[in-house]
């Protein structure tokens, strides 16, 4: 049996805070933060995953008007004990290079591109989370037959919960958080179907 290395150990009873995980130099990169727990991932990014979340995240900052940029891979500071890290956000906040997280408040869009390792939190915790939080708008794009499937959804304020927006297939066309029109076949590869 191997020993974990120190800095694996929580540093109080309450597990960590979300201004600890700045301090961990030696933590995995993505590592995440979810109720005082740390997260890694440790399985290998697949092709498919990798190609999506580039792809959206470039085409969504080219739609994305003046005042909000798209971000890939920062966390969100969600309170003290959570600190999740989604595939891809879009937000208000002034750009600072020496930024490691963002403030729900700054935020209008989350998206997250479901890995067979991260679908119970994608589609469970986080999504709580984030509605929450106050996030406006939550994506879960999921792999149907090798192309995404975005299921938008869009936070109802009397009850502080995600409502369904829609699914789209093939293409994908929403008035909110900003016009959006998207290709969603041509996101895996980069270039558009014959």
């Amino acid at each position: 049996m191997s020993v974990l290395p120190e800095w694996m150990y929580p540093p109080r009873e309450e597990g960590w805070f979300a201004d600890d995980l700045d301090g961990i130099a030696e933590a995995p990169r993505h590592t995440e933060l979810i109720d005082g727990a740390l997260v890694f991932v440790t399985s290998p990014q697949r092709a498919w995953h990798s190609r999506v979340v580039t792809a959206l995240t470039g085409t969504l900052d080219a739609l994305a008007p003046n005042g909000l940029s798209v971000e890939r891979e920062m966390t969100i500071r969600l309170d003290r004990r959570n600190r999740p890290e989604p595939d891809l956000l879009a937000t208000t906040a002034e750009f600072d290079p020496d930024r490691t997280w963002f403030a729900p408040s700054d935020v209008v869009l989350v998206a997250e591109v479901v890995s067979p390792e991260s679908a119970h939190r994608d589609r469970t915790v986080k999504m709580r989370k984030y509605a929450e939080a106050g996030i406006g708008h939550y994506w879960l794009v999921e792999e149907e037959d090798g192309r995404p499937v975005v299921h938008a959804y869009e936070l109802d304020g009397p009850t502080g919960t995600y409502v369904s927006g829609g699914i789209f297939r093939g293409a994908l066309t929403r008035p909110v958080p900003f016009p959006i029109t998207l290709d969603l076949d041509a996101l895996p590869t980069g270039r558009r179907p014959d």
